[in-house]
């Protein structure tokens, strides 16, 4: 598993016709700005479906890797797990580090915890220069390997097939890399998936709606499902080097255990995801494709979906990506892309941070158009569902929206109120203060013409 990055964040200019710059509506470069907001503990949701389609997921999820390769056997960590830092750790990441070991400790029981100074973890994590990182694995953001405790191991090893997960028969040591050259939020959201599937899932499934091992990427912290999965994955029941038959016929009772509120759902099975619609959105989302191809992608991709007879989160993420690849050169097919995937998520409890993705977009257009108040209702519908996620970056943006749709209000008492709170997070979720700036420049010059938004 790679954490890619799939399409830039925003594409601002992109969304409409900006006003020739107007200097005065920038921010200051001396401004001074404000603390760094973090999280504290995370609200989770336990998982909203039934233990029968869970125990499939969970199938798929371990026994098979993202190429499509199958694996023969459960591995897991037997005993204590230590986690090691090495490397120019920034000052975030230690107190993120001990968060999401909390929650392994309290929400999946994994007997994890920091290995003593000076001390090599089972789970290695070593921070090094990005543009090192993408030197030798070009596209990842992060990542995780068996068997080694090391970059320079992982250099030495990096053609052997001691870094094949399919030849373990059990997890004893591992290494993970992160940057140390980017945003707070994008070290911690490389330390949740990372160690995840480190100690976990070595698959990524397209049709979870409420979890990590998604390669959509919408959520960056790890939910109730995904610690439910764990749960179940050092549960005593199971072990190291069990088949998947073996642990088939655990996972009922081990479920109706752990999750008894999943028995009396109905189940209401995703079904399969076949590998020519995957291979679309890669293509589509990559970043070695021309414009005119990714796009040809997206729209192939929404094509095999609306065949499939998906009404599901891979028909909205196809129809969200094909917005989002539209946005330089066909305003009106991103638009209505935006709007037909956000009636998607909209419509499950489950799917509440994608809708507020999309809704992302559509204020953009909205404040874009004119219609500040249309912003304004997006934002505020969706900033809840954000900040529960813990998505920083997301957060950050929509509060920025908002403050230039007050002042287009002529509230401007109310928008520096609210530019200071999406300063703060800006810091964490965009990391450099010249990033921060450069967003809030870039809202703040969206051209107010057009009609208002419909739909």
């Amino acid at each position: 598993m790679l954490r890619i990055l799939l399409f830039a964040f925003l594409g601002l200019a992109a969304c409409a016709p900006v006003a020739p710059e107007q200097p005065n509506r920038r921010m200051p470069p001396d401004v001074v700005l404000p603390p760094m907001k973090t999280f504290g503990a995370a609200r989770v949701t336990p998982p909203q479906r039934s233990n029968r389609d869970m125990a499939t997921d969970f199938l798929e999820l371990s026994f098979q890797m993202e190429s499509g390769r199958s694996l023969q056997t459960l591995t897991r960590f037997e005993g204590p797990v230590t986690v090691s830092v090495a490397g120019p750790a920034p000052s975030t990441l230690g107190p993120d580090l001990d968060q999401v070991i909390a929650r392994f400790r309290r929400e999946a029981g994994i007997d994890i915890s920091r290995a003593p100074n000076g001390k090599k973890g089972r789970i290695a994590i070593e921070v090094l220069p990005h543009a090192e990182l993408q030197r030798f694995v070009p596209q990842a953001a992060c990542f995780v390997v068996p068997r080694m405790s090391s970059w320079a191991e992982f250099r030495a090893n990096r053609r052997s097939r001691s870094l094949d997960w399919s030849t373990l028969t059990s997890r004893d040591q591992v290494a993970v890399f992160i940057p140390d050259d980017v945003s707070p939020q994008e070290v911690r959201d490389c330390l949740h998936e990372e160690l995840a599937q480190a100690l976990g899932p070595l698959n990524d499934l397209y049709r979870l709606p409420d979890s990590v091992f998604n390669d959509d990427n919408f959520h960056t912290v790890l939910t109730g499902f995904d610690m439910l999965m764990l749960r179940v994955y050092y549960s005593p029941e199971l072990a190291s080097g069990m088949s998947r038959d073996q642990v088939a016929a655990r996972l009922p009772a081990l479920l109706a255990r752990l999750n008894p509120a999943g028995l009396s759902m109905a189940s209401n099975p995703a079904g399969p995801t076949p590998r020519v619609w995957v291979e679309a959105l890669e293509t589509a989302l990559g970043p070695r494709t021309a414009g005119a191809a990714r796009r040809a992608a997206a729209r192939k991709a929404v094509t095999i979906a609306r065949q499939q007879g998906w009404t599901d989160t891979r028909l909205a993420f196809s129809i969200f990506a094909l917005g989002r690849l539209s946005l330089p050169t066909e305003a009106d097919l991103a638009l209505s892309s935006f709007l037909t995937a956000g009636r998607i998520y909209q419509s499950s409890p489950t799917t509440r941070v994608q809708a507020a993705h999309v809704a992302m977009q559509l204020a953009v257009f909205a404040l874009s158009s004119g219609d500040a108040e249309t912003a304004l209702g997006l934002v505020n519908a969706n900033l809840a569902p954000v900040a529960d996620a813990q998505n920083a970056a997301l957060l950050a943006t929509l509060l920025i929206i908002k403050t230039q749709a007050l002042e287009n209000l002529g509230r401007p008492s109310e928008a520096r109120a609210v530019r200071l709170d999406s300063l703060g997070w800006g810091r964490y979720g965009f990391g450099s203060d010249k990033e921060v700036r450069a967003r809030l420049s870039e809202i703040a010059m969206l051209s107010p013409n057009g009609t208002k938004i419909k739909g």
